[in-house]
């Protein structure tokens, strides 16, 4: 039977919102580890693995890979630094940029909490078998590039001047 209003989201089929709630189950489910045993909560550690990959990031580039809200990175950055998780210094190569590294606090933690994220991370891939776990890979990687696409061609449409948009 069709709905009635046909603006209405079937949010069981929509796959934003698919997304959002796999990755708070998932994001909740190894949280509930790292908050009880360090006090972070999930914008912190998020950071916190980020910079264990990527050393030497600013807020921003955090921000960016993380695709996380500049303000929760902001936030989640002076909570680890007022911890002494991270350390923030001047870049070499530009003195008006600070960029942030994790520190011996910083990277005790992560050397704890990672082996639970990945054996959360094996607990749930163990779904599926070795043909559609590549599968997800190949599908993740072509919707994520897919989405920065439609991202930068909306960004793009709001730089362009409205009246010229119109005569378009």
């Amino acid at each position: 039977m069709k709905s009635r209003h046909t603006g209405t989201i079937d949010l069981d089929r929509f796959l934003p919102y698919r997304l959002s709630v796999l990755s708070n189950l998932v994001s909740g489910a190894i949280a509930d580890a790292y908050q009880r045993r360090f006090g972070l909560g999930i914008p912190e550690w998020r950071v916190l693995a980020v910079l264990a990959r990527y050393p030497g990031l600013s807020a921003a580039e955090v921000a960016e890979r993380t695709r996380m809200d500049a303000v929760a990175v902001s936030r989640a950055v002076a909570r680890l630094l007022a911890a002494g998780r991270l350390r923030r210094t001047t870049s070499r190569d530009d003195r008006r940029r600070s960029v942030l590294t994790v520190s011996a606090a910083g990277a005790a933690v992560y050397r704890e909490v990672a082996p639970l994220a990945l054996g959360y991370e094996r607990e749930l891939l163990a779904a599926l078998d070795p043909e559609a776990r590549a599968a997800l890979d190949r599908a993740l990687a072509a919707l994520t590039v897919r989405a920065q696409a439609l991202t930068d061609a909306h960004a793009a449409m709001r730089q362009v001047p409205s009246r010229a948009r119109r005569r378009a």
